[in-house]
C-alpha cells in the first residue's frame, strides 16, 4: 500500500494572472513511513496537505493512494474514500463542543455501513485508552486541556484505521511540554497502525523526531 504523487501542480486564478502555489511535486511513500514537511509560511505546505487529503484538487499531476486515483471518483464516492482511507489532525482540534469525547471520536463512523456501531465504539474506546483518556469519555471539549483535546482529535483521525494520516501543525497551539507529549503520541500511534504519516510543522523539535524530513521552498518539495 502506497502513496504516489507525480508532478502535482496547483495554481489559482487572480486578476493579475495565474498564481502558482505548487510546482511539480513528486513523492512516493510506503505504508509505515513518516515525513515531516517544514518551510516558511506561504510556501505551499498546507495546500499540498489539502490536495493529498482530497480537500482540494490539483491543477495538474496525479495523486494515487493504494493504487487509486481519488480525483477520478464521483463527489459522493470521493467523500466516502476520504472518510475511510484518510485521517486528519489539524492545529485546531475541530471537536464538536456539544458532543462528549467518545461521541467526537465516533463521528466519522456514523456514515460507514461496513462496521457495526458496537464494533466502532469498541475500537474508539480502545483508541481513547491508548491516548490516555479512558477517564474522560463523558467529558465535553470545554472540560479538557488543550493537549487532551488534541489527543481526542488524534483518536478520531485513527478511528477508521486510515492508510494516510495527515497532520497540519498538530502541536502548533500547545505549550512546549504538551507539544512534545502529543508529538510522541502521534508517532507512536503511527507506528502501531502502520499508517503513511505526513506532518506539516513549524516546530523544529517535532520535525527532528521524524525519520525523514522535507522542505517546501517556493512551491517545491526538497530534502531538508
Amino acid at each position: 500500500m502506497s502513496l504516489v504523487v507525480t508532478n502535482v501542480a496547483k495554481e489559482y486564478t487572480t486578476r493579475s494572472g495565474p498564481l502558482p502555489v505548487l510546482r511539480g511535486i513528486s513523492l512516493s511513500m510506503q505504508r509505515g513511513e513518516a515525513i515531516a514537511v517544514v518551510g516558511p509560511s506561504g510556501s505551499g505546505k498546507s495546500t499540498l496537505l489539502h490536495i493529498l487529503g482530497t480537500l482540494d484538487r490539483p491543477t495538474a499531476g496525479e495523486v494515487r493512494l493504494d493504487n487509486q486515483d481519488p480525483f477520478a471518483l464521483s463527489e459522493s464516492d470521493l467523500a466516502a474514500f476520504r472518510n475511510r482511507r484518510i485521517g486528519f489532525v489539524f492545529q485546531d482540534h475541530h471537536l464538536l463542543p456539544q458532543c462528549t469525547v467518545l461521541e467526537n471520536v465516533l463521528i466519522p463512523t456514523l456514515v460507514n455501513k461496513d462496521t457495526s456501531p458496537a464494533q466502532a465504539e469498541s475500537w474508539a474506546r480502545e483508541l481513547l485508552d491508548r491516548v490516555g483518556l479512558t477517564d474522560r469519555l463523558d467529558h465535553r471539549p470545554a472540560e479538557l486541556s488543550g493537549g487532551e483535546r488534541q489527543r481526542v482529535a488524534i483518536a478520531r483521525a485513527l478511528v477508521h484505521r486510515p492508510l494516510l494520516l495527515l497532520a497540519d501543525e498538530p502541536t502548533g497551539n500547545l505549550d512546549r511540554s504538551t507539544a512534545r507529549s502529543v508529538g510522541e503520541l502521534l508517532l507512536d500511534l503511527h507506528r502501531q497502525q502502520e499508517t503513511i504519516l505526513i506532518a506539516v510543522t513549524h516546530s523544529a523539535e517535532l520535525a527532528a523526531a521524524f525519520p525523514r524530513r522535507m522542505q517546501m521552498n517556493d512551491g517545491r518539495l526538497e530534502p531538508a
